[in-house]
C-alpha cells in the first residue's frame, strides 16, 4: 500500500520561478523488471497521483527516472503512462546514469524536458553521476547516492532513508519506497565532486536533525 505521506517525506516541495516546485530523486520507474519482481506494483501510477496531489506547478526529477538501462517495450509502457498522467505539470529531467535512451519516451510531452543539469534562480539540479558542471549556483540539489543511514538503539538497529548535506549540496533519498538505499559511507562516494569530502550533516525525512558524521 502506497502512503502519500510517504512521497510527501522523502521529497521536497519549494516556491521558484517555475512557481509551486516538486523536487524528488530517483525514482527508478520499471525497478520490477530489472529484480525479477513477478507483481506490477503500479507505483509509477501512484507517484504520478502524488505530484498531482501536491498541485505542483513544476516538477524536477533528479535523475535515475527509470531502472532498466535499456528501453523495453514494457518499460515504455510504464514510462507513458508516468508521463501521461503529469501532463499538465512542467517536467524537468536532470538525467541519470540509468536515464538512456530517456529522451525517446519524453520527446512525446511537450511539457518534459530533459538535460544532464538546470539552474533556477541560483539553485543547480542535478543527478550527481558525473563531474560537476561549470555553472554558478548558491546550492546544489541532487540523488544518485540513495542515501541511507542505520540507527541503533537498544539491541535493536534500523536502516532509515535520510537526507545529506554537506555545504552548498542537499542529497536526496530515492522516493521509491521499494528501494532501501545505500550506507551513506558507501553513497557518498559515488558522487565523483563528493569523494573528498569527510563528514557529512543527516536529517531523517521527517526533519530531525541526527547530527554530523564521518565518512
Amino acid at each position: 500500500m502506497f502512503l502519500f505521506s510517504d512521497f510527501e517525506r522523502l521529497s521536497i516541495l519549494v516556491d521558484t520561478s517555475l512557481g509551486k516546485t516538486l523536487l524528488l530523486a530517483d525514482p527508478h520507474i520499471g525497478f520490477e523488471l530489472s529484480r525479477g519482481l513477478r507483481i506490477r506494483t503500479g507505483f509509477e501510477e501512484h507517484l504520478a497521483e502524488f505530484v498531482l496531489e501536491t498541485g505542483a506547478d513544476a516538477l524536477v526529477i533528479l535523475g535515475d527516472v527509470k531502472e532498466p538501462l535499456g528501453l523495453s517495450f514494457r518499460l515504455k509502457e510504464m514510462l507513458l503512462r508516468f508521463f501521461s498522467a503529469v501532463k499538465d505539470v512542467r517536467v524537468l529531467i536532470a538525467k541519470g546514469n540509468h536515464d538512456g535512451r530517456i529522451e525517446e519516451v519524453a520527446e512525446k510531452f511537450p511539457n518534459v524536458e530533459v538535460a544532464d543539469h538546470f539552474v533556477i534562480d541560483g539553485h543547480l539540479f542535478l543527478h550527481g553521476h558525473t563531474r560537476l558542471p561549470e555553472v554558478e549556483f548558491e546550492e546544489a540539489f541532487l540523488g544518485h547516492a540513495h542515501p541511507a543511514y542505520t540507527l541503533k538503539y537498544g539491541g535493536t538497529a534500523r536502516k532509515v532513508k535520510v537526507f545529506v548535506r554537506t555545504g552548498k549540496f542537499l542529497v536526496l533519498p530515492t522516493i521509491n519506497p521499494y528501494i532501501e538505499g545505500f550506507d551513506i559511507r558507501e553513497g557518498i562516494r559515488l558522487i565523483p565532486f563528493l569523494r573528498g569530502v569527510r563528514e557529512v550533516e543527516l536529517f531523517l525525512p521527517e526533519g530531525l536533525y541526527l547530527g554530523r558524521i564521518e565518512v
